[in-house]
C-alpha cells in the first residue's frame, strides 16, 4: 500500500524535508503496520535532520505516533488489527500516514486517551517518567529545577513533580511562558532573559541549592546548572537545544560539592520491553487520573513538517506539537 511520508536526502535546515510517496509492504515477522492518526514532533527530530545526530541517508524522520493497527506480521502476540496504539522510539519514520514498526515498541492506548494526546505524550511523557522516577527519584519535599519548563517535557515534569509532592523551579524565556508553567504546577518560574537563574535558585532554596537539575538546553546552561546543585546533587543533561556541552574538567565536580552528572536517553531506559511497559503504565495512569494534562498547543498538517520544525527551533512553541496526516 502507498503512504505519504516526510523524508530527507541531505542534512540541513527545515527546507530539506520533503513529502514523498512510499510503498509500505506487508509487515514481516515481529512487525505491525500502524495507520497514524497523529504524529508527535520532538526536538530530537531536528538533531536528526540537521546532522547533529547522524543517520544513514536518505531517511525518514520522527520517533513518535499514535494510531490503529492495520496488520500484524508472524509471531506477534498481544496485538490485533483494530487496536489503538502509541509508541515512542524505534526506527525513524513516524512522519508518515502509515508505517511498519517492531510490535514490541507499541503500547495499547487506554480508551480514555485520545490519539492526539497519545502522539503528543509518549516521547515527552516517558522522558518525564524516567527523569522523575528512575534517574533521580523525586521524593515529597524535594525542590527540583527543570529548564524549558513551558516546553513539552517541562509542562509534564512540572505537573508530575507537583503531584509527587515536590517544589518546582522552572526556567522560561518569556513572561507568557512563565504564566503557562505556573498554571501547570511550577512554583517558581524564572525568566532567564531578565534574571540569572543560578542566583534565583540559591535565593529560593535559602542558599542550599537543589538535589537535581533537569537540563535539556545544554551548552548555554550547563555550568550555571551545576552552580544550582547542593553537595552530592545530580545534574541530568537530557538534551542540547542550545548546542552540545564542551568538554568539562571533571575536577569541577569535586570543587562544587562532589556532584554527579548523567547524560541519559529514553532509548536506553526503554530498551527492555518490561521497562517500557512499566513506564508506559505509570504515564497512562497520571494522564488518565488527571494529575498530568497533555497540552497540544500546535497542530500542523503532515505536509507542513518544515514549518513545524521552524516554529520549534525558533522557540515559538509551548507544550506539545503534533503533525496530522
Amino acid at each position: 500500500m502507498a503512504s505519504k511520508a516526510i523524508r530527507f536526502h541531505q542534512t540541513g535546515g527545515p527546507e530539506v524535508l520533503r513529502l514523498e510517496t512510499l510503498e509500505v509492504p506487508d509487515p514481516v515477522a515481529g512487525e505491525a503496520r500502524v495507520r497514524h492518526e497523529a504524529i508527535g514532533l520532538n526536538y530530537i527530530d531536528t538533531y536528526h535532520r540537521s546532522g547533529l545526530y547522524p543517520v544513514p541517508l536518505p531517511s525518514g524522520i520522527g520517533l513518535e505516533g499514535a494510531g490503529v493497527v492495520e496488520a500484524v506480521g508472524a509471531g506477534v502476540s498481544g496485538l490485533s488489527v483494530g487496536d489503538r496504539v502509541a509508541y515512542a522510539g524505534g526506527p525513524l519514520g513516524a512522519y508518515a500516514e502509515s508505517r511498519n514498526i517492531p510490535a514490541d515498541r507499541l503500547l495499547k492506548l487506554p480508551d480514555g486517551i485520545a490519539a492526539e494526546t497519545g502522539a503528543a505524550m509518549m516521547l515527552q511523557g516517558l522522558t518525564a517518567q524516567y527523569l522523575l522516577r528512575r534517574t533521580y527519584r523525586v521524593q515529597p519535599g524535594d525542590t527540583i529545577l527543570i529548564h524549558a519548563a513551558a516546553g513539552g517535557v517541562g509542562l509534564i515534569v512540572c505537573q508530575w513533580a507537583k503531584a509527587l509532592g515536590a517544589t518546582v523551579i522552572g526556567t522560561v524565556g518569556s513572561d507568557e511562558k512563565a504564566a503557562l508553567a505556573r498554571a501547570h504546577g511550577c512554583d517558581h518560574p524564572i525568566n532567564y532573559r531578565s534574571e540569572k537563574f543560578a542566583e534565583r535558585v540559591r535565593e529560593i532554596t535559602g542558599g542550599k541549592g537543589v538535589p537535581v537539575v533537569y537540563d535539556s538546553i545544554g551548552k548555554d546552561t550547563f555550568m550555571d546548572s551545576l552552580a544550582c546543585l547542593r553537595p552530592l546533587g545530580m545534574m541530568v543533561l537530557f538534551g542540547a537545544a542550545s548546542g552540545p556541552v564542551p568538554p568539562v574538567d571533571l575536577g569541577v565536580l569535586a570543587k562544587m560539592g562532589s556532584l554527579f552528572v548523567t547524560r541519559p536517553t529514553l532509548f536506553t531506559y526503554t530498551a527492555a520491553r518490561a521497562d517500557l511497559e512499566t513506564m508506559g503504565a505509570e504515564l497512562f495512569d497520571v494522564v488518565s487520573t488527571g494529575k498530568v494534562r497533555i497540552e497540544v498547543n500546535q497542530r500542523f498538517p503532515l505536509a507542513e513538517a518544515a514549518a513545524a520544525h521552524e516554529a520549534l527551533e525558533s522557540r515559538r512553541t509551548t507544550g506539545s506539537t503534533i503533525l496530522l496526516p
